[in-house]
């Protein structure tokens, strides 16, 4: 019964979980980008 289940849903639950991955990752990436360019800013400034 599970594995049914997960065959029936693999397609639209592994897009979406890429997706979200996706995103996550994207987010991750673009704040640390920006931590690390408001500490450099900050310390170059001072």
């Amino acid at each position: 019964m599970m594995q049914g289940m997960m065959d029936s849903m693999g397609g639209p639950m592994m897009w979406g979980m890429g997706l979200l991955w996706l995103l996550v990752l994207a987010v991750l990436v673009l704040g640390v980008a920006a931590l690390l360019k408001y500490l450099f800013f900050v310390k170059s400034s001072t």
